[in-house]
């Protein structure tokens, strides 16, 4: 278990961190700009948590949004655990995605899914306060996945990781859309060439 004692150390003071281990690297490293963005993409996770709580008026639809973000929070702290430890350097019982994570987020686009119609053309970002908010998080998961891509080309990384945010940016675009539909709010579509 994490115990936080204090909460400055000084030790970044000269623009370094630790990785799980130990070792220090700068905090411009591709690894430290991987697993940063996936802790924007939880804290943009929380600001959907908040939303769906003041603005999802019917309960069912609030509570299953608030379980499967809360769930989704949870296995990102696994993934940052993941990102910031060297595979040589994991330890036995450390929290990681596993394929068995990657396959949940699977079950629940196509839950999510059959209750949409078919997509005429690609969706403009918006749709209501909550649906807007996951379209963030989905470009923030993009640009995670990007990064994790990235630390791949330099080192080795668990391929789960890259797996798991790729699954997590298709069901924040469902899960964007699929919000729209239960707030009843309109799905803004993309007319090409159309004027301003």
């Amino acid at each position: 278990m994490v115990r936080l004692t204090r909460i400055y150390t000084r030790t970044g003071d000269d623009g370094t961190t630790a990785l799980v281990g130990g070792e220090r690297v700068g905090k411009d490293d591709s690894r430290i700009e991987a697993y940063g963005t996936v802790d924007e993409l939880n804290a943009v996770l929380g600001m959907v948590r908040d939303h769906g709580r003041r603005f999802v008026q019917d309960a069912a639809t609030r509570d299953a949004l608030e379980q499967l973000l809360q769930m989704i929070q949870q296995k990102l702290f696994d993934l940052g655990s993941s990102l910031a430890t060297r595979l040589e350097r994991r330890y036995p019982g450390q929290p990681i995605v596993v394929a068995a994570d990657t396959q949940a987020l699977e079950h629940e686009i196509d839950r999510m899914n059959a209750e949409l119609e078919p997509l005429r053309s690609f969706v403009l970002p918006g749709g209501g306060a909550v649906a807007s908010v996951l379209h963030l998080a989905r470009t923030v998961c993009r640009r995670a996945e990007r990064q994790t891509l990235a630390l791949s080309r330099r080192e080795a990384i668990d391929p789960e990781d890259l797996k798991y945010l790729n699954r997590l940016s298709d069901l924040l675009f469902v899960a964007a859309r699929w919000i729209a539909r239960r707030q009843q709010e309109p799905e803004p579509l993309w007319t090409p060439g159309k004027p301003g």
